[in-house]
Parts: C-alpha cells; structure tokens; sequence
C-alpha cells in the first residue's frame, strides 16, 4: 500500500502509535520501497529487545563503524562501513557458522535500529513527522531490514535440515519449509542475546513447533476431507442434469394447461391461480404472487377459502397433467 493512502488514515495511525504521517509533499519524494516501509513503520508497532551496550556512548561507532550520518546521494539511508558478514551474505558466499559474539553483533545491530525508530516515533507522539524526521526514521528502518536479513538469510539451511528430518508424509514438504520461514522470523523478533544462548538453540524449538502446527492442521483437514479431491472421481451430474430437465418440462405443461384451461377451470379458480403464482400476466416486469388473504381481498372470500379454491384447482392441473403423460 503506498503512503499515499496511508495519509489518509491519519486516524488509525494516531490510534496504533500517535504519529501522524508526514505532509503529502514530503511522502511524494520518497521512492516507492520507501513509501512502503514508511507505511509499516506507521502502522506496526516497533518493539525491540533491549541490550546493556545500547547505554554507552560510542555505541553506533561499535555496531555501524561510526556515527549514524545520512548520505548525501541517497536521504534516506546512513553511510554505511563495510561489514565482513553482511558483505559475504550479500554476495551470495558461503559464511561459516557464526561465532556467540558474531551473533550478538548482528542481533545488538538489528534491535539497536528497532530501538531508534522507536525513539523517534516517541519523540512525535501527536505530531505530524518532519522531513527530517521521515527520512532518519526511514534510514533506521534500512538498517533494521538489512541486519534482519543477514539474520534470516544465514539461518535458512536450518530450516530446511529440520524439515528434512521431520518425517510428515501428509505434508507438502514445501508448506513444511513456509511455516519453518515464519517460524524463523518471529524468532528473530524476540531473540534475546544478552542471555548467553545460541540463536540456533532458541530457533529449533520454535521451527518445532509450527512444524507441530501443521502437523495437527493437517489432521483435522484430513478428519474432514479423508482423500484428496480427484476430478476422475467426481461424481456424475447426469442425474442432477435429467432431473432439472424433467421439471422444466413439467413447469411448462402446467403452464400450459394453465393458459389454454386443459384443466377445465372455472373463473374464479383461473383468477386464484394467476394471481398466487403470478401466472398469464404479459408485461415487463413480472408480478410478485400474491398472499391467500390478498387474493381473498379480489375475488371477496376468506383466505381460507381462497386456499380451499386453490387445492381444488391444482389437483384438477395435476390430473390433466399425468393424463398428458400418460399419452405421450
């Protein structure tokens, strides 16, 4: 969704966070992957696992190689100091298993820019953002994207190991991969470092449990649907067909009767008939038929007896139509 819409919304932001957006000019010179991670940092609350090195003062310089500058080419990102780990993530080469202090580097950067956007979405509580504003919550929200991903993207293969391990024949080994993804970025939210686990220890458990899941999803589907839908198998609607035709052409014969009075009719039978089921009436709106008491109203007899004139015509409409039947 583009901000523009979001600027729309500016009661439900202020509802989730506080915050108005910022003024159409300024969202209109964003580009549009900006636009779309403005909307989610104005919509989704940015919570963040504290750390005792977020308290120092040359914190940034530990984490980000310096102090969080904007660069000059592009507003909405800081000027970024080379990163062994997130260079080789980039580049698609094989990293080894991280170290305990890798690890808590890259969590300590990734909660450190949740940490930020979240200060400056305080600082303008029930406020509307300031270009400034926009674009160094924007570049704390790249950061926090950048070190999410190198997170993700080295901790996949575990996804995929366990799911080879876990023996779910009624699985679609793909499903089983998806929620194991979705598992592995919920845990990366709420990984907490400081603890002095490995991020893999606390990962497994949680990729366990969504396969555990599926697995009982699976069972109530198959509880429900105990063989997969086969097109072959399907039942034939030949019946279904024969029958509808069959009453389709006895409507029309009992209109039939009806109009050319087969049945042999009296007047005020053919008058309750056409009016309780709005039947001989050429226009172009059909009419809607009408109630016992309605038809009562006309012809001037309870709508008991109105019921009475209309089981006798019906039977004598019924009998004319087994004869026609009969001879065809």
């Amino acid at each position: 969704m583009q901000l523009i819409e979001v600027a729309k919304l500016k009661g439900q932001v202020r509802a989730l966070i506080g915050v108005m957006p910022p003024s159409d000019a300024v969202i209109r010179g964003l580009a549009a992957e900006d636009q779309v991670l403005l909307t989610r940092l104005l919509t989704e609350p940015t919570d963040y696992v504290d750390h005792l090195s977020f308290a120092t003062a040359d914190v940034e310089n530990t984490l980000y190689g310096g102090e969080a500058k904007l660069s000059r080419t592009n507003p909405t990102r800081f000027v970024e100091s080379s990163d062994s780990i997130s260079s080789a993530v980039t580049a698609g080469e094989r990293v080894p298993t991280l170290s305990y202090k890798q690890e808590e580097h890259l969590f300590s950067r990734y909660n450190y820019a949740r940490m930020q956007a979240g200060l400056i979405l305080r600082e303008h509580t029930g406020e509307r953002l300031s270009a400034a504003a926009t674009r160094r919550l924007l570049a704390w929200g790249h950061r926090m994207l950048a070190a999410r991903s190198v997170i993700v993207r080295l901790n996949m293969p575990l996804v995929l190991a366990m799911a080879k391990r876990t023996r779910l024949s009624n699985i679609d080994f793909n499903e089983l991969v998806s929620e194991g993804n979705m598992a592995l970025l919920r845990s990366v939210e709420k990984f907490d470092c400081s603890r002095g686990f490995k991020f893999s220890t606390y990962s497994c458990r949680a990729i366990l449990k969504s396969f555990s899941r599926v697995a009982m999803r699976a069972s109530r589907y198959r509880g429900k649907f105990p063989a997969e839908f086969d097109p072959a198998l399907e039942r034939s609607d030949y019946q279904d067909r024969q029958r509808d035709g069959i009453v389709a052409d006895c409507v029309d014969e009992l209109k039939e009767i009806f109009l050319e009075n087969l049945a042999d009719l009296s007047e005020v039978e053919r008058t309750v008939i056409s009016e309780r089921f709005a039947l001989g009436v050429a226009v172009s709106v059909p009419p809607l038929p009408k109630t016992l008491e309605q038809v009562g109203t006309i012809i001037g007899v309870t709508k008991e007896r109105v019921r009475q004139i209309q089981n006798n015509a019906l039977r004598k409409m019924r009998v004319a139509l087994e004869e026609r039947f009969l001879a065809a």
